[in-house]
């Protein structure tokens, strides 16, 4: 058993601490234990649990948690970054949420999270030219989560969302890698345009709660939204942006305020 547990640990250490932590959780609270089974410690693998939670979550009485679950693991093998991405999510959400204590808890418990990896699935069975499928599981999104992502948008990996309260992310939104965004902010279009009319978010932008950005706009890597703000324009890289319309108040004041996670209009802490 400990060389078998080692062996995991090279493969997949995410998923060799997600049993560990659930391990560790059924002794501290026991009533957990049967969630935990199921949820973690029945599955195989980081796939294995991930497609099951999300079927549990999205399931409804127009589409079953087995269906759903097929769809899931069929994704999964077919296109392991999806995988690789959910990974890359759930230890974004371990380092930059502080209520984050333990890596089963995204899993199990943030809807932010889960709601990401749900817009994967639909995200992928629309580049696969199963549009319906695709539509379905946003709508299941919107009623599970409160979070409406179009899956034709594109959105990279090492994504936090926090609280994942009314977020809103349109059709041609575009967003880059580490990336982090709070809850209720809107990723939307001006008006009835078509074709290409949503935000595209650079890597490592910090999004404050309640920012709106509209438009087929242009926001630089490792800039900073501040809460409330309402982005009509390009921002530069490494700014921070506020107000209504937001405007330029100074500079991103770190390398990574996505992952610093410092919303106020200051330097972060060490910098200048």
């Amino acid at each position: 058993m400990a060389k078998f547990k080692a062996s995991i640990a090279q493969i997949d250490p995410v998923w060799d601490r997600i049993c560990s932590e659930a391990e560790n959780a059924i002794k501290d609270e026991p009533l957990m234990g049967s969630l935990l089974h199921q949820c973690i410690l029945h599955h195989a693998r980081f796939e294995d649990a991930l497609a099951y939670r999300l079927s549990m979550k999205l399931a409804s009485a127009e589409m079953s948690e087995q269906l759903l679950r097929e769809i899931a693991d069929s994704a999964y093998e077919a296109e392991p970054e999806l995988v690789n991405s959910a990974r890359a999510d759930l230890v974004a959400t371990f380092e930059r949420d502080p209520a984050c204590h333990r890596f089963l808890h995204p899993l199990l418990y943030f809807k932010g999270f889960q709601a990401v990896q749900a817009y994967r699935l639909g995200h992928y069975l629309w580049e696969q030219g199963r549009r319906d499928m695709a539509y379905f599981l946003q709508m299941r999104i919107s009623e599970s989560f409160g979070v409406d992502i179009h899956p034709a948008a594109k959105i990279g990996k090492g994504i936090m969302i926090d609280h994942a309260h009314s977020i809103v992310i349109g059709e041609t939104a575009v967003v880059g890698d580490n990336v982090s965004i709070l809850h209720t902010v809107t990723l939307g279009g001006t008006g009835k345009e078509d074709e290409d009319r949503h935000p595209k978010i650079g890597n490592g932008v910090l999004i404050g709660a309640g920012a709106s950005v509209l438009g087929n706009i242009k926001i630089g890597d490792r800039s900073r939204i501040a809460a409330g703000s309402v982005v009509l324009g390009d921002i530069p890289p490494c700014k921070t942006v506020a107000g209504v319309p937001a405007k330029i108040v100074g500079e991103a004041g770190c390398d990574q305020p996505s992952v610093s996670m410092d919303q106020l209009l200051k330097k972060c802490m060490g910098e200048g």
